[in-house]
């Protein structure tokens, strides 16, 4: 045997050893990529079930304003709470006042825990006291009781000229109030 030959023999099983941990690199890459894609993927989801679960009560929260609204400007809505101060109402951020006092004007919101409420308040203006006013506040809830919206809705109805005005203000309370 040559020497030629005999070097190629020693030199094949050291090349064929590299394989091996080439593979398993590979492999490992592919493992935490898929890994990543796969927990990038549930919070997506999770985020999309936020997004529906905010969206459910927010619509919630906006049919009941506007039922109620219209239950007090045809005047079959049973007594608003009633003003004891001037400015703004502000019965709505007390937790046992509104749990007492709200109206649930369905018996149900389809995928909400709770049917959505309402609380009327009436509003003495000092600048204007010839005109009846009203808060509104509408509570909508999501899939859980930790998703609500919360919405109100200013109704001032002016009867001293010919016709009936009612002026709607609308606005959305950002943070829950208890």
């Amino acid at each position: 045997m040559t020497l030629a030959r005999m070097n190629l023999r020693f030199s094949r099983p050291a090349r064929r050893g590299m394989a091996l941990p080439v593979v398993l690199l590979i492999v490992s890459m592919m493992l935490v990529s898929s890994a990543a894609s796969f927990e990038a993927a549930l919070l997506e989801a999770r985020n999309a079930d936020a997004v529906v679960d905010h969206l459910r009560a927010f619509h919630a929260a906006e049919a009941v304003l506007v039922l109620c609204a219209r239950e007090l400007a045809n005047g079959s809505m049973s007594a608003p709470v009633a003003a004891t101060q001037s400015g703004e109402p502000q019965a709505w951020r007390r937790q046992d006042t509104f749990e007492r006092q709200a109206l649930t004007p369905v018996a149900a919101w389809p995928g909400s825990a709770r049917p959505p409420q309402c609380l009327a308040e009436a509003w003495r203006i000092d600048s204007r006291p010839l005109v009846r006013a009203y808060l509104v506040t509408a509570r909508g809830f999501g899939a859980s009781e930790q998703a609500q919206s919360w919405l109100q809705a200013q109704l001032i109805f002016d009867d001293t000229g010919d016709a009936r005005h009612i002026e709607r203000h609308w606005r959305q309370v950002v943070a829950r109030p208890f």
